[in-house]
């Protein structure tokens, strides 16, 4: 899960912000650090997911035998599913997994196309693609702190809404789409 505080650490002296400080001291570093967080909620949410499965599958074969220690094991194993599936649905794994990812992807092609002067930076002198830059990759940032708040939180209420109410509330609508 993510830890408040464990973004990575700029370590930018006060002064002027060249590109090349920026990519490393700031982009760079927070690629590596989705690369990492992605890397391991992605083996989180598969460790939980094997646990389920492979837990799952033995229960009833542990049920059925007649030996002594079968009933405690499948009784063991069956907390050992529930725990692992319980765990999932709290820290959502995947979506944390997908949301990283994702970003990590995005601040990969904004460093290619910044570095090649390709897509949004075409045509664009260094000062005004070096703003474009980082307007978009703090606004990618934000943009996954905000998903990851909305997955840990917004997430479950939305979730248990749906089962008790059994409806997804409607998005809202902009003035323009309604008239």
């Amino acid at each position: 899960m993510a830890e408040l505080g464990d973004a990575p650490d700029t370590d930018v002296q006060s002064g002027e912000m060249t590109p090349q400080k920026y990519i490393e001291s700031r982009l760079g570093q927070y690629q590596e650090w989705y690369d990492a967080k992605a890397a391991r909620m992605k083996a989180m949410h598969l460790r939980m997911r094997t646990v389920s499965v492979v837990g799952g599958a033995l229960v009833p074969v542990f049920v059925n035998l007649d030996l002594g220690f079968a009933r405690v094991t499948a009784t063991v194993l069956s907390v050992v599913v529930v725990a692992a599936v319980s765990l999932e649905s709290v820290y959502r794994f995947r979506e944390q997994w997908k949301n990283y990812r994702s970003t990590e992807q995005l601040l990969g092609h904004e460093r290619i196309y910044f570095e090649t002067r390709v897509g949004p930076y075409h045509g664009l002198s260094k000062r005004e693609a070096f703003s474009l830059l980082v307007a978009r990759v703090e606004k990618a940032i934000a943009g996954e702190n905000s998903a990851t708040l909305n997955v840990m939180t917004l997430g479950g209420q939305v979730s248990a809404d749906v089962q008790q109410h059994g409806v997804v509330p409607s998005p809202r609508r902009s003035p323009e789409a309604v008239a």
